[in-house]
């Protein structure tokens, strides 16, 4: 089967491409890298000939609601756009788990770009998960500094590999509309993951947890951020990912 993934390069992306290609299915890369923008649509239909399903994680670095909803409302219209002209049967994107919830900030955009999946017409699948174990060091960056300002914020991590796996599952079957949430195996505090990754990478700095105001902050720390009640679960802890990325010195942002 022939899957594109637009996002492909990304922490969630190549462990797509990786899953599908292992399984014995073509993968294409969507990215201007590869000669297809999501954003202005150049090359697009071209790279989804013979396609049968599209997997949308593409994102954007941003905490303002407009930002965020300005690329993924461009993104999402744009790869539908695109499907249609090309005939792909199936659009599988990555939400996350409280989106819809709290639809603030960069939740916003991922709120837009469901109800959008959703009104398309096509066949459509839709995984809500929670934040990937890299988001702890994504926090941190590149940069040295003396403190952090870490969000107060309870998290379900998981495996960035097990979404790209269940991803590459839901891609290569039949639509399923809104999939089960996934999670990690375990509830964590954002404050605590980042101590946790300063001191097994050797970084320095002082991590202050600051409770964000409105109701996006509200869902940071109430538990609407977390998997649902009958969501499927990750195996890899986040103690164990960060063992074995210190283990590999491979790194550990994005």
């Amino acid at each position: 089967m022939r899957v594109a993934v637009a996002g492909g390069t990304g922490v969630v992306g190549r462990h797509t491409v990786a899953a599908l290609r292992t399984a014995g299915h073509e993968a294409v890369v969507l990215s201007r890298s590869t000669g297809a923008d999501v954003l202005t649509g150049s090359g697009l239909v071209v790279a989804l000939a013979g396609c049968a399903a599209v997997v949308d994680v593409t994102s954007v670095q941003t905490t303002s609601g407009r930002v965020s909803r300005e690329f993924f409302g461009t993104a999402t219209r744009t790869l539908l756009s695109a499907e249609r002209e090309a005939d792909v049967p199936h659009h599988v994107v990555l939400s996350i788990v409280g989106a819809t919830e709290a639809p603030s900030a960069y939740y916003a955009g991922k709120a837009l770009q469901e109800r959008l999946v959703r009104e398309s017409g096509t066949g459509w699948s839709i995984l809500r998960a929670t934040q990937f174990h890299e988001f702890a060091a994504q926090l941190v960056g590149d940069r040295e500094k003396r403190l952090h300002l870490v969000p107060v914020m309870r998290s379900q991590p998981v495996a960035a590999a097990e979404v790209g796996e269940a991803l590459a599952a839901v891609a290569t079957g039949a639509p399923r509309g809104l999939d089960r949430d996934l999670g990690g195996p375990q509830v964590e505090e954002m404050p605590d993951l980042v101590r946790r990754y300063l001191a097994a990478t050797g970084r320095r700095g002082r991590v202050l947890a600051v409770p964000l105001p409105g109701r996006w902050g509200r869902a940071l720390r109430d538990g609407t951020i977390l998997a649902g009640p009958d969501a499927q679960l990750g195996e890899q802890t986040y103690a164990e990912w960060l063992t074995a990325q210190v283990v590999r010195g491979a790194p550990t942002g994005p």
